[in-house]
């Protein structure tokens, strides 16, 4: 698996931006930066590369779930820091923390109650098993501000429907869990919203999904991930390099500073008609 990087200079005397916890074999790792929507910083990624590092580590680890805070899962990279150019290695840093996941000898789990969008879904395509609840929305924004989703079609493209995957990464169109879930992005939508809890729909989901996972011996659950990865493990090894050049390349772009701008200001980019 990919060395975690080094956190950012004062990352360990902050509030965790990703929380950790552990009950019985299953290892959470709980997105908690709600003031950006859970976005890409470079402190959270450096955050959840530990994370993933220290359950990797750990014998009595079966699988992780990644969860989040807030109404988003993850708004995808941190416009802030990309229109400051202060995340300069960002999308080589997103392809290490893609692959990271892709590669962890255990498996990765999704639990979505809010939002996904741009970045967040390669999140959610490298994991290997992803439920959402009936609230989830999914848009690929990057189109509409002078973008391309480059890094995340690493794990996305093998694993989503073809026409699906022109349609949307076009439009930037939003659409819901069911839609998600037949065109490859998630293994399971859950429609039922519980009169007395919210989450409790897509926990009832994931339960028997987690118990399963915790009757996994570690080599089995390691050999099995392997096979149903290698595809996504090709797709790193043949494009990492020039899907990361591309993605920094747009994104030190005039037309991309105008749209990311725009999106910060909350007006319509100068080519919107």
């Amino acid at each position: 698996m990919t060395d975690a990087p080094p956190a950012p200079a004062g990352a360990a005397s902050a509030t965790p931006l990703v929380v950790r916890s552990h009950e019985r074999g299953i290892a959470t790792l709980t997105l908690d930066s709600p003031h950006n929507r859970n976005a890409l910083s470079a402190r959270l990624v450096a955050e959840l590369h530990q994370g993933l590092a220290d359950a990797a580590a750990d014998d009595g680890v079966r699988a992780v779930l990644l969860a989040h805070t807030g109404t988003t899962f993850c708004a995808g990279a941190d416009l802030t820091e990309a229109t400051s150019g202060a995340a300069t290695d960002g999308p080589l840093g997103l392809a290490r923390l893609l692959r990271a996941i892709v590669e962890l000898p255990k498996p990765v789990v999704a639990r979505v109650t809010g939002h996904v969008r741009a970045g967040g879904l390669g999140l959610l395509g490298a994991c290997d098993i992803a439920v959402a609840g009936p609230d989830a929305t999914f848009a690929f924004t990057e189109a509409r501000l002078g973008l391309a989703p480059a890094v995340v079609s690493l794990p996305l493209l093998p694993r989503l429907d073809p026409r699906a995957a022109g349609r949307y990464y076009l439009t930037g169109e939003k659409f819901g869990p069911a839609e998600a879930a037949r065109i490859g992005l998630l293994t399971l939508a859950t429609a039922d919203r519980a009169e007395d809890a919210d989450d409790a729909g897509i926990d009832a989901a994931l339960a028997p999904l987690l118990d399963s996972l915790r009757k996994g011996s570690p080599q089995g659950l390691a050999e099995s991930k392997k096979l149903v990865t290698a595809g996504v493990l090709a797709a790193f090894d043949r494009d990492t390099d020039a899907l990361a050049e591309q993605s920094a390349r747009l994104f030190g772009s005039a037309e991309a500073r105008e749209g990311m701008t725009a999106f910060l200001e909350r007006r319509a980019p100068e080519w919107a008609r």
